[in-house]
């Protein structure tokens, strides 16, 4: 039972020392016409096609971070689990669509398109 958990408490150890010294960062990229996003004091206001802007408040912790000139959200944190867990809540307000791929995305993602109605080309 010990060794089995060995390799899991390492990692669990080296996240908390990487996470402390240099931090984690996820990066989220927003596509639409009319999409974008900004940081207000320290909340994330995300403007993606609904009647109102959407407002997320960043637990303790998580910070912020937009450049609005390649529309992207930086997440950033010293909590792997915790950064990771607001950037998918992130692009959980807004997935990215399969037919035009306006949505919230991660940077490294792809999006698998699909090619819409057979009569248009």
């Amino acid at each position: 039972m010990q060794r089995s958990l060995h390799g899991m408490t390492r990692a669990l150890i080296n996240n908390m020392v990487v996470g402390v010294s240099t931090g984690f960062q996820r990066i989220l990229e927003v596509n639409g016409v009319g999409y974008r996003a900004e940081v207000q004091d320290k909340n994330l206001i995300l403007y993606v096609g609904y009647s109102h802007p959407v407002v997320m408040t960043p637990p303790e912790g998580i910070s912020f971070d937009t450049d609005m000139k390649t529309r992207q959200i930086k997440v950033t944190g010293y909590d792997k689990q915790m950064v990771g867990q607001v950037a998918a809540d992130i692009r959980k307000v807004r997935p990215p669509e399969p037919y035009k791929g306006k949505g919230i995305k991660y940077l490294e993602e792809k999006i698998r398109r699909k090619s819409g109605k057979a009569g248009k080309v």
